[in-house]
């Protein structure tokens, strides 16, 4: 695999390129919107939500730039990664390269993004006076498990939207109850220990509990938060290869 994405290294950073490009083609702000809509929405939840959740919580806009910002990455790179094989699929018809680097570039635009919102996030933890210390390497363990929980999910999307396209209307309703069942704007508290431990049946949650630990707790969290993740993110990886090893040449007969 290795040896073959090298061999197409140029094509799959003309690809990144062109999805970049493409993205903000025709945008007055550009790269902007980057940073703007993740703020865009974090003030509306704000707004909307203090009054109900946050009136006496400590840090509740850190808190919930925690939960966007990982579920609109893990949104983003989802949502756009399911089209990356029937959206290319005039160039893998035509021309013998490996699948995957179609999903993989959708990834790359969408880390881009992910880093240039963590950044405006570290300018909030500093408004909100959250204390940084050596802990916050820490945080590179989930946005490394994040990037290939979401290529993981992302091969098996694609895969499914070649043969089913309804998958891209039942996607948009499941990532809406998905954000809710992420306690993005709520505290899991108020419920019973054992329900608050079914919250982590939810990757996305898991994520986002990884995040708040760090950096609102200042604490590294424990082992088996580690594990869980780092078994999401496997499972989400063997799967989705599995698919695009089973199916990569019915993909040529349905796109």
């Amino acid at each position: 695999m290795i040896n073959r994405f090298k061999q197409h290294q140029f094509l799959f950073e003309e690809l990144v390129k062109r999805d970049f490009k493409l993205k903000y083609k025709r945008t007055i702000l550009g790269v902007a919107w980057s940073m703007l809509s993740p703020l865009l929405t974090l003030l509306v939840m704000r707004i909307v939500f203090t009054q109900f959740f946050g009136r006496n919580m400590e840090n509740y806009t850190t808190y919930l730039f925690c939960g966007n910002l990982v579920f609109s990455y893990f949104n983003e790179s989802t949502s756009q990664g399911m089209s990356a094989l029937v959206g290319n699929a005039g160039i893998f018809t035509k021309v013998n390269v490996p699948k995957y680097l179609f999903l993989f570039s959708k990834n790359v635009q969408a880390l881009i993004n992910f880093g240039l919102t963590m950044i405006v996030f570290f300018l909030f933890c500093v408004l909100d006076q959250i204390m940084f210390t050596w802990k916050f390497i820490f945080l590179l363990y989930p946005v490394v498990l994040l990037l290939f929980f979401n290529i993981g999910l992302g091969l098996i999307l694609s895969a499914l939207y070649v043969f089913f396209r309804d998958i891209q209307y039942l996607w948009s309703i499941f990532t809406q109850l998905l954000m809710y069942l992420s306690a993005i704007f709520y505290t899991v508290d108020m419920y019973d220990p054992a329900i608050q431990n079914l919250f982590y049946l939810n990757p996305i949650y898991t994520f986002i509990a990884y995040l708040r630990t760090v950096v609102l707790s200042g604490a590294i969290p424990p082992v088996w938060m580690h594990l869980l993740l780092l078994f999401y993110t496997l499972l989400a990886l063997r799967i989705g290869f599995w698919m695009y090893k089973n199916y990569n040449t019915r993909f040529l007969y349905y796109v």
